[in-house]
């Protein structure tokens, strides 16, 4: 990612968008606190550059990382992120997936319909970058089917008034590449 970003930053590279799964493990932003970590047991931690908290990677999980020069764009920190936030809640809506903002909460969250919590959104998809030169870096990870118990070993994104959900949680079952697709059209749309 690092040599990625420096030819993009030289302009010997078109901006990319990388497609990721990876094994099982957990990554800390620049705000992760060993607080967090809970019951991590096998799982390997690693730090990142990226902003944010903990979270966890693995199977049945896309990550995103999309390397684009901003100032080819808006040099603007916060409208990335929402344009992100919008990419996310646009391919989820393409599987009738109505995903939400939560102010203050990166990320895109969904309501569940939980009679002893009727107002509990559960996040599907986590969202970490970091900016450098204004060329992003690191990106977004949504939850297709991954084993939703490896976040029981953190507090996830340091939210703890909310659970995390998946795809396959709210009974949607669809493939990587499908997923893929949609992404894929609807980051077109928006970047």
């Amino acid at each position: 990612m690092q040599k990625m970003h420096s030819k993009i930053a030289k302009g010997a590279s078109d901006e990319v968008v990388w497609m990721l799964e990876h094994p099982p493990v957990y990554t800390g932003g620049t705000s992760a606190t060993n607080n967090d970590l809970l019951n991590i047991g096998n799982i390997p931690t690693h730090l990142t550059g990226r902003g944010g908290q903990w979270t966890y990677h693995g199977p049945g999980q896309r990550i995103y990382w999309p390397m684009l020069d901003l100032s080819r764009r808006q040099k603007d920190v916060r409208k990335y992120v929402y344009h992100l936030e919008l990419w996310i809640i646009n391919t989820l809506r393409c599987f009738s997936i109505e995903g939400q903002r939560r102010d203050g909460l990166p990320g895109v969250w969904v309501r569940r319909n939980d009679k002893n919590q009727p107002h509990r959104t559960d996040k599907i998809a986590a969202l970490g970058v970091r900016i450098s030169k204004w060329i992003t870096m690191h990106g977004i990870a949504i939850n297709l089917d991954p084993d939703l118990s490896a976040f029981d070993g953190i507090v996830p994104c340091g939210v703890s008034d909310g659970g995390v959900t998946s795809f396959a949680d709210l009974g949607h079952i669809i493939s990587m590449e499908e997923l893929d697709i949609a992404a894929k059209r609807c980051f077109e749309a928006i970047f």
